[in-house]
């Protein structure tokens, strides 16, 4: 424990950016744990010329933290990710497009269709059971159908 007592602050600073910066890449990737490893670096180099008060590095860090969050945001929000499946989380939005089997008799006011291995509640033009219709959209779970050609 006497090691841990003569680290300059500035060592320590570093080394909680390092544990900082590894529990984004680790454990919890996408947490902006980064941004505040940032900040704890910036605070090492500062400690590391300036010679600084706990409360004044405290600060430093509180503000970086703050920056670096808010200006990390900014660049995700700007930044376009570009995805293999960009519905990957809609299934909704997935479906649209695919056709499904009458199993009760559909209309405009309701109905229900089998897709893949599911039920879903529809509407759309009369359809009869064992017809085959295409969704449309989908609007509060329902699937609005038009018929398959």
């Amino acid at each position: 424990m006497d090691f841990i007592n003569n680290l300059e602050a500035y060592w320590i600073w570093l080394i909680l950016a390092a544990l900082l910066a590894i529990g984004e890449i680790a454990i919890a990737p996408g947490v902006f744990l980064i941004f505040v490893a940032a900040a704890a670096a910036g605070v090492g180099i500062v400690t590391s010329v300036i010679d600084l008060s706990i409360t004044a590095q405290l600060i430093i860090f509180a503000l970086l933290s703050i920056a670096s969050v808010y200006l990390g945001r900014k660049w995700y929000a700007r930044s376009d990710v570009a995805n293999a499946d960009p519905l990957l989380n809609n299934r909704s939005a997935r479906m649209i497009g695919q056709f499904v089997t009458v199993i009760e008799d559909v209309s405009a006011n309701d109905g229900r269709v089998k897709h893949g291995d599911s039920e879903w509640p529809a509407r759309g033009p009369d359809l009869k059971p064992g017809d085959k219709a295409r969704i449309a959209y989908v609007e509060a779970g329902v699937l609005q159908l038009e018929k398959a050609e």
